[in-house]
């Protein structure tokens, strides 16, 4: 027991960088072993889903209650994100609007926010996990309701069709409400008997392994279509750079206009920044052939956004505790300090 904990303060000392080495590792084997692109897809779900799982656990469920009735939180999270983030993406997306292929896949995937993996960075950051999550079912019915009307805007009402609205379903089914569910249980279990607490121990003590295995496979999967046609991708990647660098100043004021604490700052910059990539990519795959055959690019303009987000995410869980500081926070800020910060 004296080794594994051991083997689990070294991973929490050293995350970032077995965070960046898993990204490099995914990398590499995804352009070297082509058909490993196949099984690492395959293995995103499962993989985010136990990461989600293990994410909630350490989430009390007394706390969640309270969490959804923060209706400051919830107000600033959905106004960052579908008013003052379409806004920014208009003026990002003007920088591709040549191109009818690049701007699609960059307006689906920088107009819709995380619901997944966005919890656990945030947890990683000591933001408001709990908070975040309450807010999850609100923010995936608004972006299924105003995505198409977005797009009709910005692109044009060719690239509006009826939304699919299963990618969004079937997420929240399995990436959200199956590990809730699963975590709701063993706390229950925990609380009760001693296997329980042996099973939360071994699912906390997983953590960072399961942030590797997820980083991991994300890349795996894309990194060989991403390479191959690199060229023509090059072009979006200043635009979600810039875009993660503008949502996260833009994040940080909406914090402080909205008299957030600083694990509500937090949560919200991350909110601001992460995309929802994983469940848009579905909406992509599924456009209709008589778009043309050129829109076959489509699906890795989505792809290349996630790649840059993890590397920025991975950043971002040093920089954000940084800037949105306990030490900092305003009289109005109820949190604690000591709060956690990665590695």
């Amino acid at each position: 027991m004296g080794s594994t904990g051991s083997a689990g303060d070294w991973m929490e000392r050293h995350q970032v960088v077995l965070y960046l080495s898993a990204l490099g590792a995914g990398a590499v084997a995804g352009l070297l072993v082509p058909a490993v692109a196949g099984p690492a897809g395959q293995a995103i779900t499962p993989v985010l889903g136990l990461l989600l799982y293990a994410t909630f656990l350490a989430v009390p469920f007394r706390r969640l209650g309270r969490a959804a009735r923060d209706g400051g939180f919830f107000l600033a999270v959905l106004v960052l994100n579908f008013v003052v983030v379409p806004v920014v993406v208009f003026a990002l997306s003007r920088l591709v609007a040549h191109d009818d292929v690049l701007l699609l896949g960059v307006l689906f995937v920088l107009l819709t926010p995380c619901v997944d993996y966005v919890i656990v960075f945030t947890g990683l950051a000591g933001g408001a996990q709990d908070r975040l999550l309450a807010a999850t079912p609100w923010l995936m019915l608004a972006q299924m309701l105003l995505l198409p009307g977005y797009l009709w805007v910005m692109a044009g009402p060719r690239f509006a069709p009826g939304l699919d609205v299963r990618p969004f379903l079937e997420a929240f089914a399995l990436l959200i409400v199956a590990p809730l569910g699963a975590a709701w249980l063993t706390q229950a279990a925990a609380a009760r008997w001693a296997w329980g607490r042996a099973v939360d121990r071994v699912v906390s003590a997983g953590m960072v392994p399961l942030m590797i295995s997820t980083l991991a496979v994300v890349v795996a999967s894309q990194a060989h279509d991403v390479g191959r046609h690199l060229g023509g991708l090059l072009a979006v990647v200043p635009v979600y750079v810039l875009f993660a660098a503008v949502m996260v100043t833009l994040g940080l004021a909406a914090g402080r206009v909205a008299g957030l604490d600083t694990p509500g700052r937090r949560a919200l910059v991350f909110s601001g920044v992460t995309r929802n990539s994983l469940v848009v990519l579905p909406l992509v795959l599924a456009l209709p052939a008589s778009l043309g055959p050129d829109y076959r690019m489509a699906p890795l303009v989505v792809v290349t956004q996630t790649l840059v987000e993890l590397v920025m995410m991975v950043v971002l869980g040093r920089l954000v505790p940084r800037l949105v500081s306990a030490r900092g926070r305003s009289p109005r800020d109820p949190s604690a300090a000591g709060l956690p910060t990665p590695g």
